[in-house]
């Protein structure tokens, strides 16, 4: 009898469990915004991911989320600092809608690839790809990458979404474009990567470091380069994979193994992704933004910004408060 009875507990406890897996999160399909909010806003002189810019005090990175959610995303990813983890964990989980699941991790300078030794006291992080890289256990299948100081506009997120739920192969990558001369700022000089576009297929990614416009033209200062002002520019929305961790740490790897990176240069996702293309790993496909895009490079961008986000609402594009 004894031995009956416990046959049948460990039945139940069999299809329990099973429930359980069968249930567990990993089998939800995940639409996933992944927001790269672990800079120090030197040239801004504060934290501008945290600046309340909104008509109800909302940070810039809620208004991209907001329009995420519009657009069937259902995951939320925050790439910050330490300092700011547990903060963010507080603050975004009493506002977003109980389907939402929601990761904040810590762009980690310890955080390398397995194998990799190294006798450097380096305080800087790493770069953009290595911000992405912190997430590589928390995703899977195509996600969107955006930083959480800009403002990109619900047009690109519906385009995003879009080429996510069309998308068929895993080599096929996208990214969101804006004009040159629409993400400038009259403040002082700013990074943008210039693209080569062929039959709506980015061909080549050119980073350019001190972007400004002076006398009537568009200038890299640091080349000397004139730039035209319709030029396609990447923002740092992409749409990619979860191949692109396996990417991004061989490249790591590499990038370690040279003596002289590791003191302050960094890995850059358009360097990743302009490598992957080259090595016939992926294409990626241009999405025009239809979009109005605006950032805090500067302080004095704020006036713009707080401005714009508040005519937005006053239109009806964005409930104020935001979270209702």
């Amino acid at each position: 009898m004894i031995n009956n009875f416990t046959k049948c507990l460990e039945k139940l406890e069999y299809h329990f469990h099973l429930k359980i897996i069968l249930l567990a999160p990993k089998y939800i399909i995940y639409m996933t915004l992944l927001l790269m909010a672990a800079g120090s806003g030197s040239r801004y002189g504060k934290l501008k991911q945290f600046d309340e810019l909104g008509p109800s005090n909302e940070f810039l990175m809620e208004f991209s989320i907001s329009d995420a959610l519009k657009n069937e995303f259902n995951h939320i990813v925050i790439i910050t600092k330490a300092a700011n983890k547990k903060f963010l964990e507080t603050y975004l989980s009493g506002r977003l809608p109980s389907h939402v699941k929601l990761d904040v991790l810590v762009q980690d300078i310890h955080d390398i690839p397995e194998g990799v030794l190294l006798t450097t006291n380096r305080e800087k992080p790493w770069g953009t790809a290595h911000a992405v890289w912190t997430a590589r256990n928390v995703i899977s299948g195509n996600f969107v990458i955006i930083n959480a100081d800009d403002y990109y506009g619900q047009n690109a997120f519906k385009g995003a979404a879009e080429f996510i739920k069309n998308n068929k192969s895993s080599s096929n990558f996208a990214l969101v474009a804006y004009n040159l001369n629409n993400t400038l700022s009259e403040f002082g000089s700013v990074s943008r990567g210039v693209c080569e576009i062929k039959n709506k297929q980015l061909k080549s990614i050119i980073e350019r470091t001190e972007i400004l416009e002076k006398n009537g033209q568009i200038i890299d200062e640091d080349s000397g380069i004139i730039l035209n002002p319709l030029s396609a520019v990447s923002m740092n929305f992409w749409i990619c994979n979860d191949s692109i961790f396996n990417y991004i740490e061989s490249y790591f790897t590499k990038f370690l193994q040279t003596p002289k990176n590791l003191e302050k240069s960094e890995i850059y996702l358009p360097f990743v992704t302009q490598e992957m293309m080259e090595n016939r790993h992926i294409t990626v496909e241009i999405i025009e933004a239809k979009s109005t895009w605006f950032g805090v490079t500067y302080y004095n961008d704020k006036k713009v910004a707080v401005e714009t986000l508040g005519k937005l609402t006053s239109k009806g594009a964005y409930a104020s408060p935001l979270w209702t």
